[in-house]
């Protein structure tokens, strides 16, 4: 059975990424390393996984690289730096729906004084929003008054996180656990 994982931000062979975000690597080629081998012992090869931005620095045949080097089936969502860089998804967003909730897929997350534009209605519509994008400043807020959840690697151990985790957070949310 085919298990649907999120993960964003994996800037695979970007250096600075380290220090912008304080990632616990010693350098380039430890970060990928760890980034591949933490995801290659989550995600099985029938396994599909959203990638929600930012996976490679490098050019095109160096995201394919690194493609090679991980399991599971990849959809890319596009993010701020991969017009330029490896990763050439035509993908800005997606809505979903898993367990009964209607999800919005995006690299940033929403403005939240953005009212009357396409993605505010997009929203508007769903249940969840996922994002990237925001690295270690938050790992969940409320965006227009909808539960966004960070998927990025800087806050879920530099790993993907299947959807029944990100699922459990939002009920641990809705019961005003602590989180």
């Amino acid at each position: 059975m085919t298990r649907v994982f999120f993960t964003a931000d994996c800037h695979f062979d970007h250096n600075a990424i380290i220090r912008f975000c304080d990632r616990p690597f010693e350098n380039e080629r430890h970060m990928n390393e760890e980034l591949v081998d933490r995801w290659c012992r989550k995600v099985r090869t029938n396994d599909l996984v959203y990638h929600l931005g930012d996976f490679a620095f490098k050019g095109e045949s160096n995201a394919k690289f690194w493609e090679t080097k991980l399991t599971g089936d990849i959809v890319h969502i596009r993010g701020n730096h991969d017009k330029n860089n490896g990763v050439k998804t035509i993908i800005t967003h997606a809505i979903m729906e898993y367990g009964g909730l209607i999800i919005y897929a995006t690299h940033r997350p929403p403005d939240e004084f953005q009212e009357g534009t396409i993605e505010a209605n997009l929203i508007t519509a769903c249940d969840i929003i996922l994002c990237g994008h925001v690295h270690g400043l938050w790992k969940w807020k409320k965006i227009l008054g909808k539960i966004c959840i960070n998927v990025g690697v800087d806050v879920w151990d530099y790993e993907p996180v299947n959807i029944a985790s990100i699922l459990k957070l939002v009920a641990k949310i809705n019961r005003g656990d602590k989180c």
